[in-house]
């Protein structure tokens, strides 16, 4: 009788893995992350606090889901939102920024903050197609943002393209971050 070939499991890197990265990585560096999200509605909060021990480094956030409140909690510049949209790259790292201001505890400042916003559909929005996102990382030296990234598929799976892409953005941040403090 042949013998029946050991199944060999394949190594691929998931959104826990990601997100244990970041929260370890800030850890070790006595850092902490604050979130402000649009289109992801909590989903990187909660890939974050799926890790144990993110307590200790991870502050909190919002859901910005309604444009009035990226201004009012998050200090959106209105007069960039009505020349541009919600669905800019500005928009992301004003939000980064924002994210870190507001879970900002005392005389301890948050560290870094991470930002999203686009457009997961139904519906193409402030001229933007289904698919359009921006990511916004504010650090210690300073803020940026990438996109515009075009996620296909359905509301669901560009919500998750853009979690983990943010999240695997935010560990290569943290990951030169730290290389350029050590030398």
């Amino acid at each position: 009788m042949a013998s029946i070939p050991a199944y060999t499991q394949r190594s691929t890197e998931t959104l826990l893995d990601i997100a244990t990265d970041v929260i370890q990585m800030l850890g070790q560096a006595d850092q902490t992350l604050g979130v402000a999200e649009s289109l992801t509605a909590g989903g990187v909060m909660a890939a974050l606090t799926s890790v144990p021990g993110s307590s200790a480094v991870f502050r909190g956030g919002v859901v910005s889901y309604a444009t009035p409140l990226k201004q009012q909690l998050l200090g959106v510049d209105p007069q960039l939102i009505t020349i541009r949209g919600v669905i800019d790259p500005s928009v992301a790292t004003q939000m980064a920024d924002g994210a870190r201001k507001i879970t900002t505890c005392g005389n301890s400042a948050t560290a870094w903050g991470i930002g999203t916003t686009g457009v997961a559909g139904p519906a193409s929005q402030d001229g933007k197609p289904v698919g359009t996102v921006y990511i916004g990382i504010a650090s210690p030296t300073g803020t940026r943002a990438w996109g515009p990234f075009n996620f296909p598929g359905t509301r669901e799976r560009i919500r998750e393209a853009t979690v983990l892409e943010g999240l695997s953005r935010l560990r290569q941040e943290l990951v030169a971050y730290q290389s350029d403090m050590r030398k």
